[in-house]
Formats: structure tokens, sequence, C-alpha cells
């Protein structure tokens, strides 16, 4: 089959039609699918509108052409779409998955997630995909029945379980969770809606995983370059980007550096996605899965890439490490910006008053214990947006780092 040619839909493709529902029932749409109408709840959500000024490596106000969470979002589902249409999955699904995935991220990138981590510790810390399943099940608030977006369990199961399972069927966290326990805000919400961690997530799923990783390791070289961290030369120290930039050369000869970049990221991704398809299919001709349950069950991820593109994937994935998000530069705003929601929790914790209105307890302060108010406290510094962090810091304190 063509690359370019779409599969028709396989048989352990999620069917909206068979969906398992949702939570709280509703009449279904006469125009939308059930996964459709997730992907549009989605996208109509306050939290995906505030990715636009949320960090993906540099703040916001660094440059008007760096990435952000939203169009990192935009880019993921993307390609997480091109996946989908050559697999035969349900193309709205994964784009629903694609786009919801980074919901749960606080301000500032993985240094405002090591900060809430840290303030919430003695609480159940904080996690970004627990904190997407909140986002989703009760902090948004736009519907008259119920809090949340109602999302199907396919949608929600995704959110939680892209990564692959998070338990053993006996229940016991294993993988990143092994040592401190599946986090709170996954094993309350499936205490009433089980989202069966112990099965791998359907494949629709997987694939915008993968598609996020493939975004990440495409787009951060295009920002690191665009920042100059590094120019396009020294990514010949790896093979592939290595092999890519030559052929570059012998293709246009005389090419300036930006052009030779965004060349190089968009044989990147091609060279990515295509790898993801071959490995992909190879791994369900082996498998033979005859239904999305089928896939539940496997021992293992069926979307996935090759041994060698792995290889190749995991040396960007080092270089990146090394020369763009541990960079002397990114490295000093990041621990600013720890510093500033540090600040923040401990103000809010010291001063609930400082909070908004609609961010305190019902029933005052006495109401709830110590772990309710540091969650509700954690849940209103994860929803802002970088800027909103640091009005907020310039309003509560007299000196503020300017995170350039």
């Amino acid at each position: 089959m063509s690359v370019g040619m779409a599969a028709p839909r396989s048989a352990y493709a999620c069917d909206p039609d068979r969906s398992r529902g949702r939570l709280f029932d509703e009449p279904p749409s006469k125009t939308r699918s059930p996964f459709r109408r997730d992907c549009d709840r989605v996208i109509h959500s306050t939290a995906f509108r505030r990715l636009k000024y949320k960090t993906q490596v540099f703040v916001f106000h660094e440059g008007d052409h760096y990435r952000t969470r939203l169009t990192h979002s935009l880019e993921v589902a993307q390609i997480a779409r091109a996946l989908a249409r050559q697999l035969g999955l349900d193309e709205d699904l994964t784009e629903t998955l694609a786009l919801a995935h980074d919901l749960g991220h606080p301000p500032f990138g993985h240094a405002g997630e090591r900060a809430l981590d840290a303030c919430l510790r003695a609480h159940g810390g904080f996690d970004h995909n627990a904190q997407t399943l909140r986002v989703v099940t009760s902090l948004e608030h736009r519907y008259p029945e119920f809090d949340g977006l109602n999302l199907t369990w396919e949608s929600l199961e995704g959110i939680v379980k892209h990564n692959g399972p998070l338990t053993a069927r006996s229940g016991a966290a294993f993988g990143r969770y092994r040592e401190r326990g599946i986090p709170c805000g996954i094993s309350d919400y499936v205490g009433i809606y089980d989202l069966e961690l112990w099965s791998f997530a359907s494949l629709e799923a997987q694939v915008a995983a993968i598609a996020d990783d493939i975004a990440y390791d495409a787009h951060d070289i295009d920002d690191g370059l665009r920042a100059g961290l590094f120019g396009v030369d020294d990514l010949k120290v790896m093979p592939l980007t290595a092999e890519i930039i030559a052929e570059i050369a012998g293709d246009y000869p005389n090419l300036d550096d930006d052009r030779r970049g965004a060349e190089l990221v968009r044989e990147l991704i091609s060279y990515l996605i295509g790898g993801v398809v071959s490995e992909t299919r190879r791994r369900l001709d082996i498998a033979q899965p005859r239904s999305v349950e089928d896939v539940r069950n496997q021992g293992e991820m069926l979307i996935a890439f090759s041994a060698p593109v792995a290889q190749a994937e995991a040396e960007i994935k080092s270089f990146l490490h090394h020369r763009m998000y541990r960079h002397p530069r990114v490295m000093r705003v990041m621990g600013e910006a720890e510093t500033i929601l540090f600040d923040l929790f401990a103000r809010y914790q010291k001063t609930p008053g400082d909070l908004p209105p609609e961010w305190l307890p019902p029933g005052g302060q006495d109401a709830e214990t110590e772990t309710d108010r540091a969650r509700r406290i954690g849940n209103f510094i994860a929803g802002m947006t970088d800027r909103f962090a640091l009005t907020e810091h310039q309003r509560l304190f007299d000196s503020t780092p300017d995170l350039r």
C-alpha cells in the first residue's frame, strides 16, 4: 500500500458505534460520532485554550515562533492522524487523545511539574497524566448536569494508559509508578469508573503516544536551531541526522541554514512515521488481533519503532537532553520558574484569601483537610498559564524573575 493512501477501517480499531459509553448517560448526537464529540469537547474546553500560553521548552515571551503546549498538541494531532489513517484506525479518537494529552501540564513545562510535585509530595504528589484526567472529569465546568467533559470510556482509557498498563492484574503498580504508587487522581477515579489499569490501551491511544515522541524530537530540534542552542552541522554527530543532512546537501548544495533545518525536520518526521508504520504492520501480522479487546490483552505495545529506528530516536532524545534541555540558558530560566511556583504555593497556603473567590472552599477553611487544601491549591496553579503565573507573582511579591 502506498504511504499516501488511507487503509480501510481495521477490525482492531475502536468502533465509535460500540463505545462503552460515558459515566453520565447522554442522548447520542445526531451528527457526530461519540469520538468526534469527545474531540470537539476537548477543543472547546478552557484548558485547551490555556495551552496557548504554556511553555513547551521556551517561556512564551521568549519569541513568537517557538512551540507552546498548544502548537505542540496540534502538531501531535497532525502526526497521529496521519498514522491512524495508514493503519485503519479511528481518526477522531486518535485526534482526541493527541489534543488532550497535555491538558494537565502546569505552567513552565517540566520545571513546573517538578515544582508542583515537590509542593504536593506529602499529599500524593503531582503527575500530569493524573492532572489531565482531573481536568476532563472534574475541573472543567461547562455543562449543567456534570463536572468535566464526560468523555467516552475509550478516551479516558487512552488519556490514562497511552504509555501502557499502570498495574498488574493484581492491582500492584509497576513501571514509573512502582515506587510511589498510582497517582491519587487516577486511583480515586477508577474506584468510580474502572479504566482497567492492567490492560493496554487501544491502538489509537498508542498512536497518540508515539506521535508525541515524533513531534518532540523533530520540533524541539527546530526550536533549538531557531534559539541558536546548536547548529544544523552539530546534528551530524548522530548517524540518522547526518545521513539526512548529507542528502539535503546533495539535493540542495547552496541551501541556507534556515531552510536546511526546516528540510531536516520534514525528512525526520517522514522517516519516523514510516518507521512506525512498517514496524506496527509487522507486529500486527504476528499478533493477528481481531478486535480492540485483543489489542488490550496483548503483552506488548503494538504501535512501535523498529529496533534500529528506536535506537536512532533515542540518540536524538539524548542529544536534545544535553544540548537543549540541560543548556545553561534553559536551566537558568527553568530554575527561576520553579521558584515562582514554590513562592505561589507557599503564599496561598499561608494566605488563602489571596486565591480567587471561586477557588476558596464552599464551607470555609475549616471544612477541608490539609490534603484537600493542598490539592485545591495545586489544581489552581496547574491550570495557570505562564503569563498568569508571572502576573500573580508580581501581584503578591515585590520581586519577580524576568525569565529571559
